[in-house]
C-alpha cells in the first residue's frame, strides 16, 4: 500500500521500542515474533481508515499508536495460541514456547498483553480503552469454547463461526471502531467500521482455515492439517462431515492413526466442503465491501477496497 508504506515502517521500529523489556530472557522471547514480521494487515487497515474518515487524510498520532497497540495484542494472542495448540513453527520460524519453554511463552503473552494495556491507558480515551479491552476478552472467551469444541463431530456451522468472532474477527472488529472513536467520528461511522472489521475478520479465518485444509506446509509457515491435528474442527471439515461417514469416527478417534490426517484431507477436498466454506468467506467479503463502497464513495477508500478483494485471491 504506497500511501502508507512511510508509515509501517515506523510502526515496525516503534514495535521494538515498546516492547523492549529489562530481562533479556523476556525480551528476546517477545521479540522472536517481531522479528517473523507478518503482513502486517491489522494495522494497514486501522492506517487505510484513518484516510478515509478524516477530511484532510490525516493519520493521527493516536490512530498510529492503535495501529501499534493491535498488533501487539495480535502478537501476544499468537503466542498463547501456539502453547494451546503445541504448534512448533509460526510463519515459518519456531514458535516461542520451543524456543524456550511454555512457562517463558506464557509469561511472553502476558507480557505483551500487560504493554498494549499500559500503552492503551496513556491514549486517555476511556471509549477506546473499552472497545480495545474487550478484544482480551473475547480471546480468552473464543480459546474456551475451541477447547470445549475439541474434537467434537457434533459442531455446527453456528458454533463455529461464534469462536471465529471471539478468536479473530473481534480483534479486527473493535480496532476499526476505536480508530473512528479517536476520530471523534458519529455513533453511524463507528457501528459501520465495527461490522467491516467483523465481517472481514470472519472472512480472514475462514480463509486460514480452507487453507489448512488446500494449502502447501511452505506457504503456510506451519504444517498444512495443524487445526485437525489439534481437535479444531473447522468449516471445511464442517460441510464434510455430512457426506463422508467415516469422519465423525475418525475425529472421536482424535485421528488416531498417523495416516488419519491425509486421509481426512482428501476426503475433504472429494466433496464440496471447501466451495462451501469459500462461500460463507465470500458473503463476509461482500458484505464488508458494501459498506465501503456504497457508504463511504465519496472518499478515498481505493486502497482499503482493493485489499479487501484481495483477501479472497488467496484461496484461489
Amino acid at each position: 500500500m504506497k500511501s502508507i508504506q512511510t508509515e509501517l515502517k515506523q510502526l515496525n521500529k516503534n514495535l521494538h521500542k515498546m516492547i523492549a523489556a529489562e530481562n533479556p530472557i523476556l525480551y528476546s522471547a517477545a521479540e522472536q515474533l517481531f522479528n517473523a514480521e507478518g503482513k502486517r494487515i491489522r494495522p494497514t487497515i486501522i492506517f487505510l481508515i484513518s484516510k478515509i474518515i478524516n477530511k484532510h487524510q490525516i493519520i493521527s498520532t493516536e490512530q498510529k499508536r492503535l495501529a501499534e497497540i493491535t498488533e501487539i495484542i495480535h502478537t501476544a494472542s499468537l503466542v498463547h495460541d501456539d502453547i494451546v495448540d503445541n504448534g512448533d513453527q509460526r510463519r515459518g520460524m519456531k514458535t516461542v514456547h520451543n524456543i524456550f519453554n511454555n512457562k517463558i511463552a506464557v509469561l511472553a503473552g502476558d507480557f505483551l498483553f500487560a504493554q498494549s494495556s499500559w500503552y492503551l491507558a496513556n491514549l486517555n480515551n476511556l471509549n477506546v480503552v473499552k472497545t480495545i479491552s474487550k478484544i482480551i476478552t473475547d480471546f480468552a472467551e473464543g480459546e474456551v469454547q475451541q477447547g470445549m469444541k475439541s474434537f467434537d463431530s457434533q459442531i455446527s456451522i453456528e458454533e463455529y463461526i461464534e469462536k471465529s468472532f471471539y478468536k479473530t474477527a473481534s480483534l479486527l472488529a473493535c480496532s476499526c471502531k476505536a480508530t473512528t472513536i479517536l476520530n471523534k467520528s458519529n455513533k453511524k461511522v463507528q457501528n459501520d467500521f465495527y461490522l467491516y472489521g467483523k465481517h472481514l475478520g470472519l472472512a480472514f479465518q475462514v480463509i486460514d482455515d480452507i487453507l489448512d485444509i488446500t494449502g502447501l506446509s511452505k506457504d503456510l509457515g506451519k504444517p498444512a492439517g495443524s487445526d485437525l491435528i489439534n481437535g479444531n474442527l473447522t468449516a471445511p471439515l464442517i460441510f464434510a462431515l455430512n457426506t463422508k461417514s467415516q469422519l465423525p469416527q475418525m475425529i472421536n478417534q482424535e485421528f488416531l492413526f498417523k495416516d488419519n490426517i491425509n486421509e481426512t484431507i482428501n476426503m475433504i477436498k472429494k466433496t464440496n466442503a471447501t466451495q462451501k466454506a469459500k462461500d460463507i468467506a465470500e458473503e463476509h467479503i461482500q458484505l464488508a465491501i458494501h459498506i465501503i463502497k456504497n457508504k463511504y464513495s465519496y472518499t478515498n477508500n481505493k486502497e482499503l477496497l482493493v485489499l479487501t478483494y484481495n483477501l479472497l485471491n488467496r484461496i484461489k
